[in-house]
């Protein structure tokens, strides 16, 4: 039979079920067993049946169609166009590469993507990546959305001050984002026990016996960086531990490096060090590769994340491992839950941490 000719009823008796219960299993609709949707999910595969995605969106309203929105906090000029000028003198475009580049340079944005990937292609739905790092890119994500061209936002902010989650809620958009709002927002969020993967840290270096230890924060305007530093300081005031040297970076290698040099400056002998992100603890080894200490003889480094990077890091990193992948698909799960109406208030997913001990420390 050729696959432009087949038909639900096709799939119904392929599956042996009613074609109401494949209509069903098609359209998202939660009250079917998991059993017998797999069943009508396998039926499809089999007969190789693609629903009219056109017919399909007059029913249900969906265009099927997600946004993925990576997002920050950017000004503008009075041209609309974001601070800064490119080489040939125009302003804004620089800036706005710079940011796109900063972001996915970072493994952390590819693993947010194979989550949301991951959960959307066996249901037939489809991401569209934006990056809105200024107002007016803002304003074309919820024209975008308000004109119907996508069913919801899942936002990645990147920056404590976005806007962004608040347009969308003041709008009515359906909208979930990775990691709590700094501002208070009543808005869905994925985020992770973050303060308990602070303590993890503590208590590991604490194990190997180290005890002059430090920290290399996130940035301590947003709550992922707040936390990690408030649960590393916590369990080792349990322990005795009164003050713990801390400098602030940003996510970045590079800041991680100069917070390390910083920390040595006026603490030489310290001989153990968690790092809020992976990047930065790579950054960390580098520099104390480069001042001749070694990686864990003279200090052991603890990262956050659980990255690529943590295995490609010289030597490979321990970490508190952060399931991004498998927050970013329970992300993408309660923007569906909303979009069709099942979820309705907003709804919190906390994860937890886990320690992957490799032989930084």
């Amino acid at each position: 039979m050729e696959r432009q000719s087949l038909t639900l009823e096709d799939v119904a008796r392929e599956a042996g079920v009613s074609r109401a219960t494949v209509s069903r299993v098609i359209n998202g609709v939660r009250n079917v067993d998991p059993a017998i949707r797999d069943v009508v999910r396998e039926a499809i595969e089999r007969t190789g049946y693609a629903p009219n995605r056109a017919a399909r969106s007059l029913v249900t309203r969906r265009t099927e169609t997600i946004a993925l929105v990576i997002s920050g906090a950017g000004e503008e000029n009075d041209d609309g166009r974001t601070g800064g000028r490119d080489d040939d003198g125009r302003p804004g475009d620089g800036v706005q590469n710079a940011f796109a580049a900063r972001v996915f340079a970072d493994p952390f944005f590819g693993r947010v993507i194979s989550g949301v990937v991951g959960f959307l292609r066996p249901r037939s739905m489809h991401p569209v990546l934006m990056v809105a790092e200024s107002a007016a890119a803002r304003k074309q994500v919820t024209e975008f959305l308000r004109q119907g061209s996508a069913d919801g936002a899942l936002v990645v902010s990147t920056h404590a001050e976005d806007p962004l989650p608040s347009q969308l809620v003041a709008e009515g958009l359906p909208a979930v984002c990775f990691a709590r709002p700094a501002l208070p927002v009543p808005v869905s969020y994925v985020d992770l026990a973050h303060r308990e993967g602070g303590r993890l840290a503590a208590e590991h270096l604490l194990a190997r016996g180290r005890r002059r230890l430090a920290t290399v924060t996130g940035p301590l305007d947003l709550p992922a960086g707040q936390e990690r530093l408030a649960g590393f300081r916590e369990a080792l005031e349990r322990a005795g531990t009164a003050y713990v040297p801390m400098a602030e970076g940003s996510f970045t290698r590079e800041s991680g490096a100069a917070a390390m040099a910083g920390l040595l400056a006026e603490h030489p002998g310290l001989d153990g060090v968690f790092v809020a992100n992976d990047l930065m603890a790579q950054g960390v080894c580098e520099l104390l590769r480069e001042r001749g200490g070694q990686v864990p003889q003279q200090v052991a480094v603890v990262g956050f994340d659980d990255s690529s990077v943590a295995l490609t890091c010289r030597p490979p990193l321990t970490t508190v491992r952060q399931p991004v992948e498998e927050m970013a698909a329970a992300m993408a799960r309660l923007l569906q839950e909303h979009v069709q109406g099942v979820r309705t208030e907003p709804t919190s997913l906390i994860f937890e941490p886990e320690l992957v001990v490799r032989d930084s420390t």
